[in-house]
């Protein structure tokens, strides 16, 4: 995670990727997702609690943490492919997840959920996407707006729809 918190906290958008398991998140998508914790509205300062000090910093969130949001604003997109069911449901927990940690998502074309193969067999999945030329094109179109959502930020075009009002609960 020590490579993967500086790429989430250095960019401007963030582009998830990921099929779908048993109408779930992939295991490595969902241990990241449990790691993230740290990077969405942790500890930036470890000299604070001595390095994983329970104790310590458990007494830092009891003193008054702010629960930083550290990722707050950056923009997303999202694409997850199943061949059987889930898809919809897994684009829609991940998209919640990122929304809760305060990211915005790019715009309706950045998130996407679909199937590949469906109900075919997973020996030749690789084919169906292969042939698939829609999906590579939706893809490509949920790469672009989250690409041309992070051009539009920068400019100060972008518009999230979101509010300027602090959550009364930050956790």
């Amino acid at each position: 995670m020590n490579d993967v918190y500086p790429m989430w906290v250095e960019a401007h958008g963030i582009m998830l990727i990921t099929p779908v398991n048993w109408y779930s998140p992939t295991s490595p998508l969902k241990l990241m997702m449990d790691r993230m914790v740290c990077a969405d509205g942790g500890n930036p300062d470890p000299s604070l609690t001595h390095g994983k000090d329970a104790k310590k910093a458990k007494q830092v969130e009891l003193d008054g943490w702010d629960y930083p949001r550290h990722l707050a604003g950056r923009l997303f997109g999202l694409v997850v492919h199943g061949d059987v069911e889930g898809a919809e449901n897994v684009r829609r927990a991940i998209s919640d997840w990122l929304c809760f940690m305060q990211l915005c998502p790019a715009g309706p074309t950045a998130e996407l959920d679909r199937y590949i193969g469906y109900w075919k067999p997973y020996a030749t999945s690789h084919q169906e996407l292969d042939t698939d030329q829609a999906i590579q094109k939706e893809v490509e179109n949920a790469a672009r707006a989250l690409l041309e959502g992070c051009q539009a930020d920068r400019e100060g075009r972008f518009t999230s729809g979101g509010s300027s009002l602090k959550a009364p609960r930050q956790k």
